[in-house]
């Protein structure tokens, strides 16, 4: 599987990660604020996605059209 940040740079297993964009959480208040930084991503089946937990929530699915390579 090939997985790529905005960039084109490979994600792989255990990456960080920085958002490029402020990014409201579905079901929640929260809102992940541009340059926050997510440690140890999870790869999923979808080449477009990744699975991560910030700060407030847990189990987050990011796409990855929104984060580049810490």
């Amino acid at each position: 599987m090939n997985v790529k940040d905005s960039n084109g740079t490979a994600l792989s297993e255990g990456d960080s990660v920085t958002l490029i964009k402020d990014l409201k959480v579905k079901g929640t208040s929260v809102t992940l604020k541009r340059g926050t930084m997510i440690k140890n991503i999870r790869l999923t089946e979808d080449e477009e996605e990744i699975e991560c937990n910030a700060e407030k929530v847990k189990g987050l699915v990011l796409k990855t059209c929104f984060l580049k390579k810490a």
